[in-house]
């Protein structure tokens, strides 16, 4: 019993890189179907992508769709199935919690809603915020999230505000019932066991960035001495 109790985990929730990797499919193939292309092999994908194409062909068996013997699979039926298995497919209803610059322009991105993700209200602690409007979503006083969660009934609460305030914040949230917390802090937040945390730094991704550009141009001087 508790051998397959595993497997049906191990089904439901396939390893991280795999989950990280099927976007970039789904991009690709959103790009193919808009140019009326109809079936895809993952050596195609592959070299498209540089991901290997057995590696490709392991990430898109946890979804319920076969490719064809020396066709690929079909481009409009591989979107659809990366698109409900990821989620985008429906909607989550999310707070922002910090409107500065950073929070204020995740809730203009209408982008983000064509992958499932509804920014239903803001919250801040500034006054000459609160009571604001950014492209019609509310913006309330973080002190009342609890009090508007019991009718936004959001599942998910993005936080961008000052890393010092990162850790209350995330308190606030799950005390309010939020399961899952998108933090774009570099904090590193502890919650819950039963909270899903996804952390996105930009600066830890622009600390690897800026090192190895460091990296090469070192390179580049010693290859000129």
């Amino acid at each position: 019993m508790a051998t397959t109790n595993k497997n049906i985990i191990s089904r439901e929730f396939p390893p991280e890189p795999t989950l990280r990797r099927l976007p970039w499919y789904l991009a690709y193939v959103g790009t193919l179907r808009s140019h009326n292309i109809e079936y895809v092999s993952s050596t195609t994908i592959s070299k498209a992508l540089n991901v290997d194409a057995s590696q490709i062909a392991k990430d898109l068996s946890v979804l319920d769709i076969k490719g064809k013997t020396r066709i690929g699979y079909e481009v409009a039926a591989l979107e659809d199935a990366l698109r409900r298995f990821l989620g985008f497919g429906r909607n989550h209803n999310a707070v922002m919690l910090g409107v500065g610059s950073l929070g204020s322009a995740l809730i203009a991105d209408n982008g983000l809603h064509r992958f499932g993700l509804d920014i239903v209200a803001g919250f801040d602690v500034r006054p000459d915020v609160v009571g604001t409007e950014i492209q019609g979503v509310p913006i309330f006083d973080i002190a009342d999230l609890a009090e508007h969660q019991r009718r936004l009934k959001a599942d998910i609460a993005v936080i961008a505000v000052p890393v010092e305030s990162a850790q209350q914040t995330a308190d606030l949230a799950v005390e309010a019932g939020i399961r899952a917390l998108w933090n774009f802090t570099p904090f590193r937040i502890l919650t819950s066991p039963g909270t899903v945390i996804q952390n996105t730094s930009i600066y830890a991704h622009l600390a690897v960035m800026y090192n190895r550009l460091n990296a090469l141009n070192h390179t580049d001087e010693s290859d000129s001495i």
